[in-house]
């Protein structure tokens, strides 16, 4: 219990279900080839084989090309330890995009988005916002963890500047066609990154908790996408309110959806789980998961052109 500091590359409990994935997906390609065999004729048996060693040494090397590496950087004397992930089998630089946590520090549901994201071609940072890779198991030590950075505006946006100024020396990225997506506590870091005047393209809110939101008197060039759960408790009407005004003052694109029934962190799938746990209205909802991403995806593509 409590808060654990990581390593420079995240625990591998984090890690373990994609190398799952990986060795399942070859599993099941074995299998289905060794059924095939026990069905066919001897003379056949050794076509099969070369069949098998030829779909496993497939599904090998279309995982190998999809790279996930660990990044330590700093930001100040602080040693923060990210996560990045891109297809070393695509040629040419590519859009990057800044991925920041929730409020339990970097999870296997961060590092889900990422891997998402560079299967669609980005080269996509998992920033750490605490430093030294920390995350929490419960929410008190979150809370703990959370409220020594969003304490601290300047600290917010040194640490999100540091995160982006990695992402753009990666040799794959194109350092002018990077954005940013957050969740939850990273909601609301990337909402004032760009707010400050980051120089991004656009940025995606997926449930972000707008009390920790903070406005800026810079220019704005960010286009901006939140997505919302329409019942989510810890967005309050007038924080909500007051956002859109900010975002109607500083003339900022912005496009704002609320999806019915959905509460805070609905795009994680362990959300439920740990909102029983900690009776927090946190609930993962499939449908809103599933809509949200897609006008994510769409809204990076058209701030991307």
């Amino acid at each position: 219990m409590g808060i654990r500091v990581g390593n420079a590359h995240p625990a591998p409990a984090q890690f373990a279900w994609f190398s799952l994935l990986r060795n399942l997906r070859k599993r099941v390609t074995f299998t289905i080839v060794v059924l095939s065999i026990t069905t066919f004729p001897r003379k056949s048996m050794r076509k099969l084989f070369y069949a098998a060693t030829l779909a496993i040494s497939l599904a090998t090397s279309a995982q190998a090309a999809l790279r996930e590496e660990p990044v330590t950087y700093q930001d100040g004397g602080t040693t923060m330890k990210g996560v990045v992930f891109y297809d070393d089998a695509q040629t040419g630089k590519r859009p990057g995009i800044v991925l920041v946590h929730e409020w339990w520090g970097i999870t296997k549901h961060t590092l889900a988005e990422a891997r998402r994201f560079a299967q669609q071609g980005y080269t996509a940072f998992v920033a750490d916002m605490y430093g030294d890779a920390k995350t929490a198991d419960n929410p008190t030590d979150a809370s703990a963890l959370m409220k020594s950075v969003m304490g601290d505006p300047v600290l917010v946006q040194s640490r999100f500047k540091a995160a982006r100024e990695q992402l753009a020396r990666h040799a794959t990225v194109d350092a002018k066609r990077i954005v940013a997506s957050g969740y939850c506590m990273g909601g609301a870091v990337v909402l004032s990154a760009a707010r400050a005047g980051a120089d991004l393209a656009g940025v995606a809110a997926f449930h972000p908790s707008l009390g920790g939101y903070r406005s800026s008197t810079n220019a704005m060039t960010s286009r901006v996408l939140v997505l919302n759960g329409a019942d989510d408790p810890f967005n309050k009407p007038e924080q909500i309110a007051s956002f859109k005004k900010d975002m109607e003052a500083a003339k900022a694109d912005m496009k704002f959806i609320d999806y019915p029934g959905a509460v805070h962190a609905f795009t994680n799938p362990e959300a439920t789980e740990k909102g029983q746990k900690y009776k927090l209205p946190l609930a993962y909802n499939a449908e809103a998961d599933k809509q949200s991403k897609a006008e994510a995806d769409l809204f990076f593509k058209s701030v991307l052109k």
